[in-house]
């Protein structure tokens, strides 16, 4: 019932808590790279990223009160989609840095929240999984501790019966060797008669 331990490697554990803020730096960068090189300027490239950040963010709303509850999965992915798009818009367009690092910061702190609710979910999921495991591993090993008990029971009787044959064994024959032994006086004094076997080695 041993599993193997995995020990993942550090960067596999630090990448899902850099992820976000490596995102929104990321769209960040980009952005201001893109100001530098006239998107401050252009009024269609303006209009451009103003449609598609409302059509991604309808996106998200229609996929999240579809039916049943929704897609989660596809919503979520349309509205990070729409605020990166926002965001890479105001650090295209604005005049100076501080508007665009003040979105960022929020674009951050929301991306920090909606990945908290998803690291809980899978801690909990996680630890769900390890409590039953742990759980069925102790119901099978009461299972096997018990058969083995009686595994055990089964051949100490075995052998304890074994053991009271060879005594009774012994027992006629020492018996049977004694002087003056005589079973036709016993059966005919209304004892048991003995078997044929020790009456003949007599």
């Amino acid at each position: 019932m041993n599993q193997p331990l995995v020990q993942r490697h550090w960067l596999a554990q630090a990448a899902p808590k850099v992820a976000p803020v490596v995102a929104t730096s990321t769209v960040l960068i980009l952005g201001r790279i893109w100001n530098a090189n006239g998107a401050e300027h252009s009024t269609g490239n303006a209009a451009l990223m103003v449609a598609l950040t409302a059509g991604t963010a309808a996106a998200g709303a229609f996929a999240a009160a579809g039916r049943s509850g929704g897609d989660g999965v596809i919503a979520g992915t349309a509205f990070a989609t729409s605020g990166s798009l926002a965001l890479a818009g105001v650090a295209g367009y604005a005049d100076g840095w501080s508007l665009p690092v003040l979105l960022w910061a929020v674009a951050t702190a929301v991306a920090y929240g909606i990945a908290a609710r998803h690291w809980r979910t899978d801690r909990r999921d996680t630890i769900a999984y390890q409590r039953g495991t742990a759980v069925r591993g102790a119901e099978h090993a009461h299972t096997e501790r018990v058969e083995a008990l009686r595994a055990g029971a089964q051949i100490e009787s075995a052998r304890a019966g074994a053991a009271y044959a060879e005594q009774l064994a012994t027992a006629l024959i020492t018996r049977a060797a004694l002087p003056g032994f005589n079973p036709h006086a016993l059966a005919n004094a209304g004892l048991p008669e003995l078997p044929a076997a020790v009456e003949g080695e007599h």
